[in-house]
Parts: structure tokens; sequence; C-alpha cells
């Protein structure tokens, strides 16, 4: 059974279909989460690639412009409020930033409290304090060194720590972690990221990560979605798409990743990152490539027509005219085949 399903979802932002002001943010993305077989997925890409949108949309709180959100094959737009409810509880994030979400003048108990009590988890005071103190054993904390306090009492790390434990109080199926270690100590990402995977190996929670940062991507998941401003153009299993990069786009991500030699200059083998911003003509009418001025293997229909995804793996499919020879796939079926 599909458990959290995004189907060929399109996000535009602006007024009018003709107006100059319309961003397309995600432009037809499908992704499927198998709730009988958890995993953890990244989608990954540089800002302003959609992935923020994405999330927004994965967790229904913003509608799509075109396609749907599924939960358990139930459209999110067309569900009552106690499925709405249901929703919410089993569908759980983690944000970016650590510091914005704590209100400076009351102890981070509250924000545990107000779920437990909000949903109805607990039926006395004791079950309350046994269901916080258990959730934040799982997120890698003491309780009685982090309940009582303020938040400018805490580090960043145990910050966000909290609110994987806020997360899992409420027993979700899904988690969907935007950043959720960019602005901690590089010291404390392999910790927060490892009370990640546990969740997924531990307690059968899937995991969507949400990252501009491959390396981390790479450590945590299965399969990876690769971004470029609101399209996919790779996805599959991280093994394949990050040790082994089709698209061109992928290429310039990977090839910017820093190497730990000294003799070798960072970016030097980045050749598609040395492309003119603005090669050849530009797409008719913007429905070509969206990467082609940017890309070194352009060729006059990357400038006419979007390229399909096209398998070039069981596990693998890319957006580029590169690999016309191969059999195209929908975003919908490639999905669902990575999910089964």
């Amino acid at each position: 059974m599909q458990l959290l399903e995004a189907q060929s979802v399109t996000k535009v932002f602006g007024s009018g279909v003709l107006s100059k002001d319309r961003l397309v943010a995600v432009d037809e993305v499908s992704l499927t989460i198998n709730e009988e077989k958890p995993s953890i997925i990244s989608i990954a890409g540089e800002s302003g690639s959609g992935k923020t949108t994405l999330a927004r949309l994965l967790l229904g709180m913003i509608q799509p412009s075109d396609g749907n959100i599924r939960f358990r094959g139930k459209d999110l737009a067309t569900m009552d409020r106690s499925e709405r409810r249901e929703f919410r509880r089993q569908v759980q994030a983690i944000f970016q930033d650590p510091f914005e979400v704590y209100n400076p003048f009351y102890r981070i108990d509250q924000v545990l409290t107000t779920p437990v009590r909000k949903f109805k988890l607990a039926g006395s005071k004791e079950e309350e304090q046994r269901l916080i103190e258990e959730s934040l054993q799982l997120a890698g904390l003491r309780p009685n060194e982090t309940l009582g306090r303020y938040p400018h009492q805490l580090s960043g790390g145990q910050r966000q720590r909290i609110m994987v434990a806020r997360a899992l109080l409420l027993n979700p199926r899904v988690i969907l972690a935007d950043e959720p270690v960019s602005m901690v100590d590089a010291s404390l990402r392999a910790t927060i990221l490892e009370s990640l995977m546990k969740l997924k190996r531990d307690l059968g929670i899937s995991l969507i990560y949400i990252t501009h940062d491959l390396t981390t991507a790479y450590q945590i998941s299965k399969d990876i979605y690769i971004l470029y401003r609101g399209s996919v153009a790779e996805v599959g299993s991280v093994e394949q798409v990050i040790k082994d990069p089709q698209h061109p786009y992928t290429k310039l991500l990977v090839n910017s990743i820093p190497l730990p030699d000294p003799d070798i200059r960072w970016g030097s083998q980045n050749d598609v990152d040395q492309a003119p911003l603005t090669s050849g003509l530009k797409s008719a009418h913007g429905h070509g490539c969206k990467f082609a001025n940017r890309c070194p293997f352009v060729m006059a229909e990357c400038h006419e027509k979007q390229p399909p995804l096209y398998r070039t793996h069981e596990d693998r499919a890319v957006a580029c005219f590169l690999y016309k020879n191969e059999p195209s796939v929908g975003g919908r079926e490639m999905a669902e085949s990575l999910a089964a």
C-alpha cells in the first residue's frame, strides 16, 4: 500500500496564466512512500530548485496547482476533518532552523506537552511525562538534562533533537526533514543524522530528507531525486546517482563536492560549471530543457522541448536528450518502481 504520494504535482506562484511574474516552483514531480517498506528518500538541488516548496506540498501546507498529494490513497484536498487530523499526526516535519521554532519565554517542555494534549495521547500527567521522556531518549537526549530549561540554555544540536523528539511523540509513519542539519555545527551533524537513521531502522519510520548537501544525502538515503528549477533532472538509487551521475546538472553538483586531496584543485574537473550560462539560442518560448543555457552538451532539440525521463537503468532515470535512445518512463511509474 502506498502511504504518501505526490502524483505529478505542479505548483505555480503568480497571478494569471499569462502573467510575467508566474513562477513554476514545482513542475510535475512524482514521489512515492511505500507503507510496507520504510525508506529514506533524499530530495536534493541548489537553492531555488523547488525542494522546500515540494516539502510544503507533501505536508499539506499549500495546495498544488495541478496533480495531487495522497495519503493512503486519499487526496489531501478532499479529506474531512478527522482524516486531516490523522494525516497531520502520521506525517511530521523537522524544519531547518532549530532557533526560530521556540518561544524564548517558555521552557522547552511546552514544545513537547502541546502535541500530547492536542492529540490526546495521554490519559494522565504520569503517562504524559513517560511519553515525553521516552521520545527524548529515542532522540538521544537525557530528560533530566533537557526538561525544565529555556531554549537559550540548550545548544543548537539539542534544540534540533528536541524537534525530533516532538515528531516521535505522535508515532508518525513519515518524517519530512527540511535541511535538518544545515544550521548546526559539523560535529553535531553526524549525531543528528544517526538519530534519523535509527528511526527508520528501529521504528520503521520513513524519512524524506530535503538537502543541498549530497554528502549527507549519500550517507543516509536509499533513493535520491535531483531537482533543477522545479523539475526532476535525475532520480534513482543514491549509489548510482552520486557515484556515477548522468545528467549534466547532477555532474555539476557532484563535482562541486570538495575532495580531501591537496593535489586536486576544487572545481578543476567541473567542466559543466565552466560552461557559459548562455549556450546557443535560448529555449523557444521557455518550453525547452531548463538546463540548456548552462549545459556544454546542449543540442538543437534541447531548446525545442523539455526532455522526458529516460530510464537508463532499472533503478535510475534521467531527464536528458543524451539518453534518448533509452526507453522513456513516466514520473509516477518511476516513483512507484523505486518504492516497490
